[in-house]
């Protein structure tokens, strides 16, 4: 039986919000219309989740009839049953006189194109009827392998109106992991681009899903959006232009009545850690999930110019890009390029020049703008913004202090929010009416229920484990495609009668809860479990690192030795100084027992092309064992400056 995880980090900090904000927050109009009289009273009472799910369900979706809210068969949830309902006619439909904008686009070169909610409604009505042409019907599925640019919106929406089933795939992937996904969904038709632009080069993705398709016999046709005008190859036999083929139909489409518990996508989580599993989610509770948590935890108002600075290929902007922002009518801006180019403060002159007025974007990127210094965003007016958020990973306290302090001008909460690919939505992320602890993600959200177990399924109230949701919840999955034995293993099998997220994390004597990452992420010192982010955040906290992944290497006494790979920050000098203080200040802030044993300094870290840093490969590379498939990795060169630290 493995032991329990233990704590030492720390955090005393703590950040109120401003009366103003409380008072105008959504939740609290929610609340005060419900006579509820604070945020404890509010969790507790929407604890009652199928009362709670319903009557907020009556401001958000237009379900119409339905049996009940929710029909429970463990470990498979129904929600709204008996209801027809389709995710277009709150995204879409009920939006398609408006001539508000959806989306301001700009383009890495630097275009900007304004889409109106009209404008958008007839663009998807083009290829709903496109691919009803190509003969794709209700339950059949389409592939999308898009960039950052309107079209992936509208290929999903068209997908969803016609009741088609859609799966994208991240434009950053691989050929290979995109002929994997699309074998595995059978997809009937593919949509994508002749090239996008991405830190001042263009990607040739044609090419690549022609490399793709070679091996992947299910599709028939494939949609070519010309987006830099290169030069492709062409398959007349299967290859359609959409300026050709898309432009000419009709620009009303009606929307196909779908019933509430329809599939809506399947999107693929990574894989890096084996076979991709093909995450199923569907129309009326996704829609729902992703809907509230947007509303209450970002409390978007009808003027704010919201930027969600994720791919639409995962989940984040899958939920928070495209389906919930259309559901509540909101203007986003969608910004094609890397963060970076050409200059460091692309993103800080995005924000004052489009008057962004809530940003959420992950700690890897936090992370990577500290590397070059608070000089660029303070080059820009930022006073637009008046909340941030974070997402993707554990956020450390120095990370976010700098956040809160060079990005929010120490005037904006962070909500720092804990989910999945396979919950949909937000589970666990502070409300405007939260107090906040840097690196900290509060508590579960109205209707959610989580807790911490130790090894033997026990709650722990006051200390670390394994983090567990408790009830069925409006965004979850609906299973694994075709896999229903992995999906039963994977998230229900350690726990009685709960779900497993695979994370560790801990609540502190507030309730609050720390994620500390993945399970199979944790060390073993000296008989001792640790989380590994809790030594990155001490990490981190130094004022020379700007990045830090730790690892365990076998040791004979104490089962496993602390390993740290180190990025600095722009201009500090590497030397063995250097190392040596980092080992202490790990000691001086969480305690002697995890200090590393080594300091490696590198100039990158092998990271998915969602940010997140592979602890697996730099361990195995470490050690000098296979490190697999590195299809899925944004850096694969980063995984050779691993072998080679000093």
């Amino acid at each position: 039986m493995k032991k329990d995880v233990e704590v030492y980090l720390k955090e005393k900090r703590i950040f109120s919000p401003s009366k103003e904000l409380v008072e105008n927050s959504n939740v609290k109009k929610w609340m005060d219309k419900q006579n509820i009289k604070d945020y404890d009273a509010l969790l507790k009472k929407s604890q009652d989740i199928e009362w709670f799910w319903g009557e907020v369900a009556k401001d958000l979706i237009s379900i119409g009839d339905y049996e009940k809210v929710l029909d429970w068969k463990l470990p498979y949830a129904k929600w709204f049953t008996g209801a027809k309902y389709n995710i277009v006619q709150d995204a879409l439909d009920r939006h398609k006189d408006s001539d508000k904008i959806a989306y301001i686009f700009e383009g890495e070169p630097g275009e900007v194109e304004n889409t109106t909610y009209k404008q958008l409604y007839g663009e998807v009505c083009k290829l709903a009827n496109a691919l009803k042409e190509l003969g794709v019907k209700k339950g059949e599925r389409v592939g999308i392998y898009l960039p950052m640019i309107v079209q992936l919106p509208v290929a999903m929406l068209a997908c969803a109106k016609i009741g088609a089933i859609h799966s994208v795939v991240f434009s950053g992937f691989s050929a290979k992991a995109f002929q994997d996904r699309m074998i595995d969904c059978e997809a009937k038709v593919v949509i994508t681009c002749d090239s996008f632009y991405r830190n001042g080069k263009t990607v040739p993705l044609k090419k690549q899903t022609d490399e793709a398709l070679e091996k992947v016999d299910c599709v028939e046709k494939v949609i070519v959006y010309q987006r830099t005008k290169e030069e492709v190859s062409w398959n007349k036999n299967k290859d359609l232009w959409w300026h050709d083929f898309v432009e000419k139909q009709e620009m009303e489409c009606e929307t196909e009545k779908t019933d509430a518990n329809d599939t809506l996508f399947f999107l693929y989580t990574s894989g890096t850690t084996g076979k991709p599993k093909g995450i199923i989610h569907a129309h009326a509770g996704y829609a729902l999930g992703i809907s509230l948590t947007l509303k209450w935890v970002f409390d978007l108002k009808e003027n704010d110019v919201w930027w969600c600075a994720a791919d639409i290929g995962w989940i984040t902007g899958h939920s928070y890009i495209v389906y919930a922002p259309l559901i509540l009518g909101v203007t986003s801006l969608m910004y094609e390029g890397a963060p970076v180019c050409p200059q460091p403060d692309r993103w800080w002159e995005l924000i004052a020049k489009h008057k962004v007025s809530v940003l959420y974007t992950s700690p890897t990127a936090i992370r990577l703008f500290t590397r070059y210094g608070e000089e660029y965003p303070q080059k820009h007016d930022l006073s637009s913004l008046r909340l941030l958020g974070s997402v993707g990973e554990p956020i450390n306290p120095e990370a976010w202090m700098w956040y809160y302090k060079y990005i929010g001008n120490e005037k904006c909460q962070i909500m720092d929010t804990w989910w999945q690919t396979e919950t949909g939505s937000h589970v666990i992320a502070p409300l405007p009416i939260t107090d906040l602890k840097p690196g900290s993600a509060t508590k579960p959200l109205p209707g959610f229920s989580a807790a911490i177990f130790n090894e033997k399924g026990k709650e722990v109230e006051n200390g670390g484990g394994n983090l567990v949701l408790l009830k069925p919840w409006p965004g979850m999955l609906r299973g694994i495609y075709k896999e229903p034995e992995r999906y039963q293993k994977t998230y229900w099998d350690q726990f009685k009668n709960v779900y497993s997220a695979g994370d560790i994390a801990r609540q502190d004597k507030d309730g609050y809860f720390w994620i500390q990452g993945r399970s199979d992420d944790v060390l073993s010192v000296a008989g001792h479990r640790v989380g590994n982010s809790e030594i990155e955040s001490a990490l981190v906290s130094h004022p020379s690192v700007a990045e830090a992944a730790v690892i365990g290497k076998p040791h004979p006494i104490k089962g496993e030795s602390i390993t740290a790979y180190v990025i600095v920050k722009k201009g500090i000098k590497l030397n063995d100084a250097l190392k040596e203080e980092l080992r202490n200040h790990v000691a001086e802030e969480i305690g002697k027992i995890v200090k590393p044993q080594e300091v490696l300094f590198v100039s990158d870290l092998p990271k998915t092309r969602s940010g997140k840093i592979m602890r697996r490969i730099i361990k195995a590379k470490a050690l000098g064992e296979e490190v697999g498939d590195l299809s899925t990795l944004a850096n694969p060169e980063a995984v050779e400056e691993i072998g080679n630290a000093k």
